[in-house]
């Protein structure tokens, strides 16, 4: 039986020796693996008999100041294929690389390599990019990703159902539906409601295309669909007009926000002007009511546009939310044909990253809706 322990430097021969019989081009050299074997900023994994011959090894890059790891390299021994060594080893470099806090788990593996990419489709790996002329034979190279922190509800029977926004700007909207849905099952969106409640809470324009969706808009939205909402924002006065360079536009903003506030103060709903706290949003959720975050897609798509997610749980170490949006990814920018609504669910944001993902404009907007049934 193999044994999968971390690789130390007396495995170097054995390294080397496995890296030739594994690859024809692009081999890790002796100076490459001594680099790995003293390196902290990384997992690295070995599969050895008894006789501590090397049967497989992989190497796990952590990228730091990120959540994200990257498969630097994986071989099997040509002897030993067919046993499930790949598939050990992976699973076991997903769970080191979860424990050193990576929440993402990247590879490149040969467009022509079909084992490989059958194995990594397998295991759970996505499709999301495409290298051209990447190895030295000039062969192309897939690239592929996976969510490795996944959600654990420890036995809660709460259940958010996800929705998809059928726009490029619906994120609000489709938000919304699912706290509704998830507070009451009687509550049943229809296709229009999703533009209804757009047209009921945007902002008219935005730095570029439609508008979004202001807070106290959705608050408003919801309130006229009898749930209870309260606004949590950082700031006063109108949102979202600091990138906004149209005096025309902008003037139309302004006018929006202010017919939100008055409507707001006729039907009572409460806005806390304060920071947006993580901690609070979380016991807002565990008192069993739903929350929006607005969120920045600053560090996704250098687009710097606001975008509305829907908290789905938390732990110790992560918030969990669900993503409205089909064509992007909260972590790494994906755009794929074969995406599902699972890789939209339970999507973690680390407790240390949030507070820059949940931020918007040079103002550093922050807002949060709460959502609940009324008392």
């Amino acid at each position: 039986m193999q044994l999968i322990r971390k690789a130390n430097k007396a495995d170097l021969d054995e390294l080397l020796r496995l890296e030739a019989v594994s690859f024809d081009t692009d081999r890790l050299s002796r100076r490459s693996f001594r680099r790995w074997l003293n390196h902290s900023g990384c997992v690295f994994l070995v599969c050895a008999d008894n006789k501590e011959r090397i049967c497989a090894y992989a190497l796990v890059i952590l990228r730091r100041g990120t959540r994200l790891a990257r498969l630097y390299s994986l071989a099997v021994d040509p002897e030993c294929k067919g046993q499930g060594l790949a598939t050990r080893i992976m699973e076991q470099a997903e769970r080191d690389s979860c424990e050193a806090g990576a929440l993402y788990l990247r590879l490149e593996v040969a467009a022509d390599n079909e084992a490989a990419i059958k194995l990594y489709r397998k295991l759970g790996y996505l499709q999301f990019g495409l290298y051209r002329d990447y190895y030295e034979d000039h062969g192309d190279a897939l690239r592929m990703e996976k969510c490795i922190h996944t959600f654990d509800p420890e036995g809660s029977s709460r259940r958010i159902p996800w929705i998809s926004q059928t726009t490029e700007f619906t994120c609000g909207p489709a938000s919304l539906m699912m706290a509704m849905t998830a507070l009451d099952p009687a509550y049943q969106p229809q296709p229009v409601e999703e533009i209804q409640i757009w047209r009921e809470a945007t902002t008219i324009f935005m730095t570029s295309g439609h508008g979004g969706c202001h807070p106290v808009g959705l608050a408003l939205a919801a309130r006229t669909r009898n749930f209870a909402a309260r606004v949590l924002v950082n700031q006063r006065g109108p949102l979202f007009v600091d990138g906004v360079r149209d005096p025309k536009k902008k003037r139309v903003m302004i006018l929006a926000h202010e017919a939100f506030m008055a409507q707001a103060r006729a039907r009572k709903i409460p806005i806390d002007y304060l920071e947006v706290d993580q901690e609070a949003l979380c016991a807002s959720f565990a008192k069993g009511a739903n929350v929006l975050i607005l969120i920045s897609t600053y560090r996704l798509d250098n687009r710097k546009a606001p975008h509305w997610v829907v908290l789905s749980g938390y732990d110790e170490n992560c918030l969990y939310v669900h993503d409205p949006d089909l064509e992007s990814d909260l972590h790494s920018n994906i755009a794929d044909e074969n995406r599902s609504a699972m890789e939209c669910q339970h999507l973690p944001i680390a407790k240390a990253d949030f507070a820059s993902m949940s931020r918007f404009g040079g103002n550093r907007l922050r807002a949060a809706v709460i959502i609940s049934k009324p008392e």
